[in-house]
């Protein structure tokens, strides 16, 4: 039996495969000791520490731009929609998506997936100048070989962006889960966010991608096999959840053509943020073998 070094969060659609309910014969999971999984995601990239690794997509498409020895799986491990994740303080006046440009934007990290998906909404769904935006990053990105733009000024050592969006040092910030909605100050920028959101998805068929496998190059070339079962045990996770729940949209697409959409859209925001040199194609995250995983 193959033991695999793995990094995989804790999630309603991993849950059977970390408890052990669903197993194989084939592998064995060494899974790593991470309750924060993108604290980990440098060690993915920069140290190649895990055979099998959840990576967030804005860190992938990064990490395949600077020739990681990386390939993606089709397999979405979380996905959520973006446009609630933008607060700002109303306490100092309204706020819309119009009135961004010159404002101080505080984000986790300049190339984080979430803001690579509310940089593009704003931009191609409300007119938004990214470049006309001040944003304030608390952290690194993982992939080291990146350089932020000039538009990206990282915060003091020590500040929290929800602290200082309630103190008026920023004008809106994605707070992501950290957002308490039990704060009154605290209002969506993106009017009535949600459903904002379902009819992004109407439009564009989309549930954001956050996060999706990825294993070693060398594993892969070297036992298509054992890629094909972590892939299988993925998916037989995903079904002992019940997932997606009736009625509810599936934020765990599973195969190239169910990810495919999600996937060209994060791509087309990562070329038009200058996160990416250039665009791939779809395809072209995937090798020979793991393109044909669930089909």
């Amino acid at each position: 039996m193959m033991k695999l070094r793995t990094l995989l969060g804790d999630y309603p659609n991993t849950r059977a495969l970390k408890s052990g309910q669903v197993k194989s014969d084939r592998v064995q999971f060494d899974f790593a000791d991470e309750k924060t999984v993108n604290k980990a995601f440098k060690r993915v990239v920069r140290e190649l520490e895990f055979d099998v690794g959840e990576l967030a997509i804005a860190t992938f498409l990064q990490a395949k731009a600077y020739g990681k020895p990386l390939v993606l799986l089709p397999a979405v491990i979380r996905g959520k929609f973006a446009h609630s994740t933008l607060a700002y303080n109303a306490e100092r006046g309204h706020l819309a998506p119009a009135d961004l440009p010159g404002r101080r934007v505080g984000i986790r990290a300049y190339a984080q997936t979430t803001p690579l998906w509310v940089r593009g909404i704003l931009q191609n769904e409300y007119g938004v100048d990214l470049d006309r935006v001040k944003w304030i990053t608390f952290e690194d990105p993982h992939v080291a070989e990146y350089r932020e733009p000039a538009t990206a000024t990282r915060a003091v050592t020590g500040k929290k962006a929800r602290e200082m969006l309630l103190a008026g040092e920023l004008d809106a910030a994605i707070l992501s889960e950290q957002r308490d909605d039990a704060e009154p100050r605290l209002k969506t920028l993106i009017p009535d966010a949600p459903a904002a959101a379902q009819a992004w998805y109407r439009k564009h068929g989309v549930v954001p991608i956050n996060h999706m496998v990825v294993v070693k190059q060398s594993l892969s070339k070297s036992d298509p096999a054992t890629v094909g079962e972590i892939f299988r045990l993925l998916a037989e996770s995903k079904k002992a959840a019940g997932l997606p729940k009736p009625g509810e949209l599936d934020a765990f697409t599973l195969g190239v053509e169910a990810c495919r959409k999600g996937l060209q859209m994060a791509i087309q925001f990562a070329v038009q943020q200058r996160l990416i040199p250039k665009p791939f194609t779809v395809d072209e995250l995937f090798d020979d073998n793991t393109r044909r995983l669930g089909h």
